[in-house]
């Protein structure tokens, strides 16, 4: 009886002490990834080639919507003195012109639109070297885990000071290391 109650403590006591002696030798770091696309040069580049591929997209949608509102006003004006026949034409043409503008919109910036694309052929690589930079200051820092915290999305509630490696990685990617 007293064996089997000293290898019932023994037991226990290992189970309480192997996972405080492991939870210690964690180390646990986080990164602002926002920070990091501010700072790196090649990120600000592809913000501008993003920019400057938007840009004409935009002008031309403000253009069609201009269009569209133009000739809405100048339809409600004239309304009143078209028969049936005429009006149910001239609405087509609005609901027609409307059509066009939002395929334009969702082909040039939609979810898979041409912008889309545009924007992750530039913007993967870059994750990956930042990726890269967390996973290589995360090993030489013996980080276990890395987290990110950003203004905007906060998987970190909080995070001591101490512990936030964003200007190791920004560093290691300005050194192209």
């Amino acid at each position: 009886m007293k064996t089997r109650m000293f290898l019932l403590c023994l037991v226990l006591a290992v189970l309480v002490a192997v996972p405080q002696a492991f939870t210690q030798s964690q180390k646990i770091g986080y990164v602002n990834s926002a920070k990091i696309f501010q700072e790196l040069p090649a990120a600000q580049d592809a913000q501008r080639r993003i920019d400057a591929l938007s840009k004409p997209v935009q002008d031309s949608l403000e253009a069609m919507q201009r269009d569209l509102q133009a000739r809405y006003e100048d339809y409600q004006k004239r309304e009143a003195l078209l028969n049936d026949a005429a009006k149910k034409s001239e609405q087509q043409k609005l609901i027609e012109l409307e059509r066009r503008m939002n395929e334009f919109r969702v082909q040039k910036l939609g979810n898979d639109g041409e912008l889309a694309r545009e924007t992750e052929k530039l913007l993967n690589p870059l994750r990956e070297r930042i990726k890269n930079a967390i996973a290589t200051v995360a090993r030489e820092e013996k980080y276990s885990f890395v987290f990110d915290k950003t203004e905007t999305i906060q998987i970190l509630l909080y995070g001591d000071p101490t512990h936030d490696i964003t200007f190791k990685v920004i560093d290691r990617l300005k050194r192209g290391k």
